[in-house]
């Protein structure tokens, strides 16, 4: 298959390009603004057409939570009408579509996990604007797969795990939210989820995806200076109203994943798992 993939330079992105090597019966195409500009429609048409491509994975997103609040027109435009022609594009090619969204369609009311059946609610610009390229995605593009992922990092760009290990190094308290739950996510099994898909063949729906089990970030934080053997750094829970941001945070947005694992027959591993295998790679995993 004649696979595109967009935001290839960010943490998902560069996890498809690790992952293709195990995949290599595909011919890959992977693509930042610098190779193809998502934004650009005459672009997207032009190159699709051309490459034949067959399928679009479209990990490219506006994620900066709290800007997207000030830049409402650039996030609707990388979050919405991007994926719109990426849609349109491959509808017209007869290819199929991924899109990756976002627990913040969620407003996170709820107390139990959220199933693709629960109707989105979100409360921030970004959370808006993604649901509205899921939508997108799904009116312009029948064979649509949109996975709605949690709480990213990786060996890759910047996140939340590489954030506190410097933190964690350079200081000795630390603050961190308690009372926001819901479940990491590592890029590598959402990549290896992808490929599950693409090679089981695409099931059209929403999907919902992270990985297993529930913590606050305050929690993560601990479980990450532990299992990096950082000691001289106290974490101290705080409460998100002593957090102020910009945009609102889901307070619970944790992920039923039953229907992605029963389509398509995946395991998930349980999030300190995986959390210990991105130590691991990043040379950080302390010898318990």
């Amino acid at each position: 298959m004649r696979i595109l993939v967009t935001g290839a330079n960010g943490q998902l992105g560069n996890e498809m390009q690790v992952l293709a090597k195990e995949n290599p019966q595909h011919t890959y195409y992977f693509t930042d603004v610098q190779e193809l500009d998502i934004c650009d429609k005459q672009a997207v048409w032009t190159y699709m057409a051309e490459k034949q491509i067959e399928l679009v994975v479209n990990c490219a997103a506006y994620t900066a939570v709290d800007k997207a609040e000030d830049n409402q027109e650039l996030a609707y435009k990388l979050n919405c009408e991007a994926p719109k022609q990426l849609a349109s594009a491959a509808q017209a090619n007869g290819a199929a579509m991924i899109q990756v969204s976002t627990d913040y369609v969620f407003d996170g009311t709820a107390h139990t996990p959220y199933t693709e059946d629960c109707n989105p609610c979100p409360d921030s610009v970004y959370g808006t604007t993604k649901l509205e390229g899921e939508k997108e995605v799904m009116n312009h593009c029948e064979q649509a797969v949109v996975i709605r992922t949690a709480w990213l990092y990786s060996i890759f760009g910047n996140n939340f795990v590489k954030t506190m290990l410097r933190l964690g190094k350079e200081r000795d308290s630390l603050g961190v939210v308690f009372d926001q739950i819901g479940t990491p996510t590592y890029a590598n099994d959402l990549a290896r989820a992808i490929y599950a898909i693409i090679n089981k063949g695409i099931v059209r729906g929403i999907y919902h995806f992270s990985n297993e089990g529930v913590c606050s970030w305050y929690d993560f934080t601990v479980a990450i200076h532990r299992l990096a053997g950082i000691t001289t750094c106290k974490v101290k829970p705080l409460h998100t109203a002593e957090y102020p941001a910009k945009a609102n945070r889901p307070a619970y947005s944790v992920l039923d994943k039953t229907k992605i694992k029963t389509t398509f027959d995946i395991e998930i591993p349980h999030w300190e798992e995986s959390l210990k295998q991105c130590l691991i790679k990043l040379g950080m995993k302390n010898e318990e």
